[in-house]
């Protein structure tokens, strides 16, 4: 049952921060026990490998099972998302206890995606997934541009979804069954459709082109929010389903160029958007897409190992580096780089976020630049042009790094001393603390026999690496360390010296925004206007007409009704009541006046012959001898 508890015991501890809402001051122990003890039992199931089913009906079974890269994200989620919470719990006010029970759901649903083994419990951790992250998005829901953001991220990622809900019933129709090692008994075409679902559902939900606009929406949720969304739950959901699946589709040959063409897109687009974007948080998350890409390069060219290895080294310095933007961002009133600049007024948050930084640029010996390193060597692997693009996606991600991190903490321009600020709590830096603790230790990846022990954690073996990867990837950091440093001298880091007309909106996504609006939203648009307008005109004018025919038919009818059959209907209600009528007369005058005349007359009679009863016996017998004489005479004349 250790599999199941994984993701109840955060959905336990949101329903005990309800329940305790009117006690604001047990929510930080309360989140931070709930998460310490997830991070437990998670460490408990890594080296058990449980599994737990349920049959939910001859062909369908439900299970749960904590096996291969698994084993990792049941760490590496609660690890990642007890210092961002705790940094939640005392920088946010506004609906702190929903936002702590949301946060502490998502986790729960994330643990349940990562331990899904079928297709069936994986969607269900899929839903629940982007429902909380909608959720979450939506948090500020006052602010109307905040639920609007939120449903198109929402929207988005659901627009993927479609291919995960597309694979799981194509893999029940092939074998009848939706646990992942039916895959293997998947024969083609149906497997390549089965792969087009996955790759679809992962390049969704882990923004990238062309559906990688969605994480500048995601951006209207609170920094601990984006924290989480961007470093270990809902963006890496899409890589980790790539991990876990793609050893599946090893026999489909245009799995891997797909997968490697999608992530070299957004790896060498996100790129270029960090570099050009004027927002903190938006250049952070257009790095976020472009550090999945690469996962996707190392996934397509044939190395899980450093895809998972990539994953867990982006979610600690990600994390940091949304932290440390938090802190900027409220210090300074505002999320434009060039207004940041609070390295001298927070020294101690500019230290550690310079830590995600680097880690981020790929300086050795930071874990980051060893996992990027592995991410060269399996591109490599495929071919040496596609390594040398990733080291040219490389020298993208060291030049925001380092622009991001002058610019938000560097020192004002013009030698001006830097306003005073009140230090942030002692639980934020803390936090920051701990993630980039996570960052240094993961240095101990550059130790002999390291790459082995990830590999067999991951579930894989990572390429080996060539000397001139190495030293060409140090190359071009420095020469990126030198650009930034150049333009931070001439006053040009925050606008790049281009002029903002084209910047901007280069941007946002190099236009893909207004290239989508114009190419599929507009023409969807007008596409359904178009059909509306053709319901209305032919479809609608067609049922409309034939209303009418058969109004103008059943008004024939009628008539002809009222002609014929009502016409003899009324003349026989009018005989009938003629008849009626006659027969009440006659009853009147004939039947009831002889009945009445019989009665008079037996009135009478009976009035005549009370009067012979007098009481006499005289009378009597005169009336005696009056009918004895009138039968005689009866007798004497009848005969």
């Amino acid at each position: 049952m250790t599999a199941l508890a994984l993701p109840l015991l955060p959905l336990l501890g949101a329903a005990l921060l309800i329940g305790t809402r009117r006690r604001p001051s047990m929510h930080l122990a309360i989140t931070l026990g709930t998460l310490l003890g997830t991070l437990a039992l998670g460490i408990f199931a890594a080296l058990m490998e449980p599994t737990v089913g349920w049959r939910w009906s001859a062909l369908i079974e439900l299970r749960l099972a904590v096996d291969g890269f698994g084993r990792v994200m049941v760490v590496l989620v609660p690890v990642i998302a007890a210092p961002i919470v705790a940094y939640a719990a005392v920088t946010e006010r506004d609906g702190r206890t929903r936002l702590l029970a949301l946060m502490l759901a998502f986790v729960g649903a994330m643990l349940l995606l990562v331990s899904a083994a079928d297709f069936v419990s994986l969607l269900m951790a899929w839903e629940l997934v982007g429902f909380v992250s909608w959720a979450l998005i939506g948090h500020g829901w006052r602010d109307p541009d905040n639920p609007r953001a939120a449903t198109q991220a929402f929207i988005t990622t659901r627009l993927g979804d479609l291919g995960l809900y597309a694979a799981a019933g194509l893999t029940f129709a092939a074998v009848g069954g939706f646990a992942f090692e039916d895959l293997a008994s998947v024969s083609r075409p149906a497997l390549d459709l089965i792969a087009a679902g996955v790759v679809l559902a992962a390049a969704a939900k882990s923004a990238q082109v062309p559906f990688a606009p969605w994480l500048f929406a995601a951006m209207a949720g609170p920094t601990p929010v984006s924290a989480l969304l961007h470093s270990a739950t809902l963006v890496a959901a899409g890589a980790y389903l790539l991990i876990r699946l793609a050893p599946s589709f090893e026999s489909v040959p245009w799995f891997g160029p797909l997968v490697v063409g999608i992530g070299l897109t957004t790896a060498v687009a996100g790129g270029l958007v960090a570099v050009l974007h004027g927002h903190a948080k938006r250049l952070l998350a257009g790095s976020t897409s472009a550090q999945y890409g690469l996962m996707f390069v190392a996934v397509g060219a044939g190395s899980t190992a450093a895809a998972g290895a990539q994953l867990v080294a982006h979610a600690a310095f990600k994390s940091l580096l949304f932290l440390g933007a938090g802190v900027a961002i409220h210090a300074a009133g505002t999320a434009h780089l060039a207004s940041l600049r609070v390295g001298g007024r927070l020294r101690l948050v500019a230290g550690l976020s310079a830590v995600g930084a680097l880690a981020l640029a790929a300086v050795p010996p930071l874990g980051g630049a060893w996992t990027k390193e592995q991410v060269v060597a399996a591109a490599a692997h495929a071919s040496p042009w596609l390594a040398l693009a990733v080291l040219g996606s490389g020298f993208l991600t060291a030049l925001y790094a380092a622009r991001y991190q002058l610019l938000a903490f560097g020192r004002p321009s013009g030698g001006s001393r830097p306003a005073a600020v009140d230090p942030p709590p002692a639980t934020v830096v803390a936090a920051m603390a701990a993630l980039a603790a996570i960052s240094l230790a993961l240095g101990l990846l550059w130790l002999p026999g390291a790459a082995t022990t990830a590999g067999r954690l991951i579930g894989d073996t990572p390429a080996p690496s060539a000397p001139w990867e190495f030293a060409l990837g140090l190359v071009l950091t420095a020469a990126a360390f030198a650009v930034a440093w150049w333009l931070q001298n001439r006053g040009r880091l925050a606008g790049l010296g281009l002029p903002e007309r084209w910047r901007r909106p280069a941007a946002n996504w190099l236009g893909l925004p207004g290239a989508t609006e114009r190419l599929v939203v507009e023409p969807l648009l007008a596409a359904s206007g178009a059909l509306a307008t053709f319901d209305n005109r032919v479809v609608d004018a067609g049922v409309r007409g034939v209303a009418r025919l058969a109004a103008l038919a059943s008004d024939l009818l009628s008539r002809g009704g009222e002609w014929t059959i009502d016409g003899t209907v009324r003349r026989v209600a009018d005989g009938t009541l003629r008849l009626a009528r006659g027969s009440r007369i006659a009853d009147e005058r004939g039947v009831d006046a002889a009945i009445e005349g019989t009665a008079r007359g037996i009135g009478l009679a009976g009035s005549g012959s009370r009067r012979l009863q007098t009481g006499q016996a005289h009378h009597y017998y005169v009336v005696l001898a009056a009918g004895l004489a009138a039968m005689a005479i009866v007798l004497v004349f009848v005969r």
